[in-house]
């Protein structure tokens, strides 16, 4: 007889497996995170086949039918990160301060892992694995709830992941899938006794909803509305590059370009620098002077005024908006009105403008002279990532092993005691 487990059994029986892992040393982890990777290519066509069934219920036009694909070069990619966190040492027992009291009480401050994470995502499988791989390293059990558009393709993962953890005689409710049922969600939001942190991947909304919703502490992924400002002493080739790949390396990422800020001094420039852009049919919504600039110049099927409505905009496409400013500090008015303080970009030859940017800007990773596309937890030698934070507490930005841990004090003596 098969038994059903109910979401918030699940959830018990995770909290309840955090105490194996106490007992699981870094090399055991590293041996399960390399076996996982073997294992995961050795299931390659089982994965994709998973997948091209979960694809099949998504409408093509959807942006986050990209995110849910899977290819074999995608598969072998999360195999590579997983490698990676295994070969990264591990961020426990870390002492971060240490000093000795008058008394001769001794005080260390060591890092710890937070105990019981709950990830709720859409769409996106190679979280599957990110999130497996960063918990595991991290001495953390994670409870995965992803989106029901992806529900075969994790099931397959997760199918993989535990049959390795009972090859290493590991409990595998340190990886715990729950359905994909909105009231799993809920569940899991309000696990007070049960789960020490919760962080979501996806939509605004998604994220909205768990922040308004959870009773347990949240670190909020949030949407990447990425700005690239070309400055009146930018270099052209440079901008063209970086503006093309920043938009159009993959549209469907927090980390891509949703508007390009342009110095007045430097709109006649435009045409060449959105050329590329043409050859990947981005759609462009224009102010009036862009507009004018690129009249002509770019395909008229391809061009739109821009409205209000226009910025502030995640469009997880091939769609952009375009901003005239006549100042550094006007970028900056329009950056700080309408970012998400995700990630945002200056082209500038000018030591002065960089510099200005780079202080100024309030967002979790400022670039200058390079593409937001960077914004990754791998592309920073992180190995993989959970998210990237856009908040300020704890975590901000890309969140991988370090940002997983929490502290606590240590405090040894020698029998002292503290008087009136």
């Amino acid at each position: 007889m098969i038994i059903v487990l109910e979401n918030i059994d699940l959830i018990r029986y995770a909290a309840a497996a955090k105490k194996s892992l106490l007992s699981t040393d870094d090399n055991k982890k590293n041996a399960i995170l390399n076996d996982t990777a073997d294992a995961l290519l050795r299931s390659k066509d089982t994965v994709l086949k998973a997948n091209s069934e979960d694809l099949e219920r998504m409408d093509k036009s959807n942006p986050k039918y990209d995110r849910l694909k899977l290819t074999p070069e995608r598969i072998e990619g999360i195999a590579n990160e997983m490698r990676h966190v295994a070969t990264l040492p591990s961020p426990l027992g870390k002492i971060l301060f240490e000093t000795e009291r008058p008394n001769g009480m001794t005080i260390r401050k060591i890092s710890v892992p937070f105990g019981v994470i709950g990830v709720v995502y859409e769409a996106r499988p190679n979280v599957t694995f990110d999130v497996f791989s960063l918990c595991l390293k991290s001495g953390n059990v994670c409870i995965l709830k992803g989106g029901s558009e992806a529900v075969g393709t994790n099931i397959a993962l997760v199918s993989i992941i535990h049959d390795v953890l009972k090859k290493h005689a590991v409990n595998p409710d340190i990886c715990t899938f729950l359905t994909s049922r909105l009231d799993a969600t809920n569940e899991l939001l309000k696990a007070v006794d049960y789960v020490d942190l919760v962080i979501p991947r996806g939509s605004s909304s998604l994220i909205n909803y768990v922040r308004e919703n959870a009773r347990i502490p949240v670190i909020e992924t949030g949407t990447g509305v990425c700005h690239t400002y070309f400055d009146k002493d930018g270099d052209r080739e440079k901008g063209s590059l970086i503006i093309h790949n920043a938009k159009t390396r993959r549209v469907s990422v927090c980390n891509a370009l949703e508007c390009l800020l342009i110095h007045r001094a430097r709109i006649h420039d435009l045409p060449y620098l959105c050329s590329k852009l043409a050859d990947n049919q981005v759609f462009i919504f224009a102010d009036e002077a862009s507009m004018e600039a690129l009249s002509g110049h770019y395909p008229a099927a391809l061009l739109s005024p821009s409205s209000s409505d226009s910025y502030g905009i995640e469009f997880l496409d091939y769609k952009m908006s375009i901003k005239t400013v006549d100042s550094i500090e006007d970028a900056l008015k329009h950056i700080d009105r309408y970012g998400s303080k995700h990630s945002d970009c200056i082209v500038s030859e000018s030591e002065k403008a960089v510099e200005i940017f780079l202080q100024a800007v309030d967002s979790a990773c400022v670039y200058a002279n390079v593409s937001t596309a960077f914004t990754d937890g791998a592309q920073f030698g992180f190995g993989a990532e959970i998210g990237i934070s856009t908040q300020k507490m704890h975590a901000r930005g890309p969140m991988a092993l370090q940002e997983l841990t929490t502290y606590k004090y240590l405090i040894t003596g020698n029998g002292q005691l503290r008087g009136e």
